[in-house]
């Protein structure tokens, strides 16, 4: 590794640790030079690299800071060679994200939040996209700690979404609650996603069983809507933004949360993900797909299990 480098890595450690935090004061060239044993060039090297990163801003030749959110940037400078492997739910605007990351996320195949939950405990991923509402009414939270006991679980917030009925333009049936399905054609997710629990409650609340209800299983939201605008199906269970790509109605029912579930040995992974949900255009492109609420996006939470 070459000189600035080095100096490039220890800087963006230290960052990283939070030992420099955001707005912090870099000392002047001339005395990280020293404390480096090497040339103010070198320095001068070292800290434009560490400011096209995004981990440091130069207000002038004289003053160099911690950028805000520069603890993730140097994260994501740190490790951008690794690969976050992300299993878990489907969500169209996960997609955006998958995009933007290129090749420093790799997806995961599993069958919905459960089965991403566990690929994450056998070691087969990083990460898990989850949506699973526990009994005590919180959202992914407990799951994690459960599964992920003794790994020093955390999660990733990407977003607030709406569920509801995807149904026809016009909405003939005048379907209003997941009541109003008994007896109709319905497309319903696979068992082990968090789209299918989510229905399934809705029934039970309901007095109907979630059984007795007729129609095929789907892969994903944009299946089950594909569903509902072929005439297959009556109705079916899925994300807003799937019906404004269809053209159908959508009768919103829930909002939930939607997180990514992680062991604390998979966050220096996943520091280009985290930097990437705290970017502009990234949080407008899955605001402008329709039902989704992403001002939390990119915040990790240690959940202390």
């Amino acid at each position: 590794m070459t000189r600035y480098r080095e100096i490039c890595a220890d800087l963006a450690g230290r960052i990283g640790d939070g030992d420099l935090a955001e707005g912090a004061e870099l000392p002047g060239v001339r005395e990280l030079a020293q404390r480096f044993g090497t040339t103010a060039s070198t320095i001068g090297r070292a800290v434009r690299t560490l400011a096209d990163a995004g981990v440091i801003v130069t207000a002038d030749r004289r003053r160099t800071r911690v950028a805000p959110d520069g603890a993730v940037a140097a994260r994501r400078f740190l490790h951008a060679e690794r690969v976050f492997r992300l299993a878990g739910s489907d969500d169209p605007a996960l997609d955006v994200v998958i995009r933007r990351l290129g090749r420093g996320l790799r997806p995961v195949s599993t069958e919905g939040s459960f089965g991403g939950l566990r690929a994450v405990r056998q070691g087969y991923a990083d990460g898990a996209a989850v949506h699973l509402l526990h009994h005590t009414g919180t959202y992914n939270a407990p799951f994690a700690r459960g599964l992920l006991r003794g790994l020093r679980p955390h999660l990733i917030h990407l977003w607030r979404r709406e569920q509801g009925l995807l149904v026809p333009p016009g909405n003939p049936r005048g379907l209003a609650a997941a009541a109003d399905l008994a007896g109709l054609r319905v497309a319903k997710r696979r068992h082990g996603t968090g789209t299918r629990v989510l229905l399934d409650r809705l029934l039970l609340a309901a007095g109907h069983d979630p059984d007795a209800l007729r129609g095929p299983e789907t892969g994903s939201h944009l299946e089950t809507a594909l569903s509902v605008a072929s005439g297959v199906v009556d109705a079916g269970l899925g994300v807003r933004s799937v019906a404004h790509d269809l053209d159908l109605d959508f009768v919103p029912l829930v909002c939930e949360d939607y997180d990514v579930v992680l062991t604390g040995d998979a966050l220096d992974a996943a520091a280009p993900l985290v930097a990437a949900l705290h970017e502009p255009d990234v949080r407008a492109a899955v605001t402008a797909l329709g039902g989704y609420d992403a001002g939390s996006a990119g915040r990790v939470e240690e959940l202390g299990a």
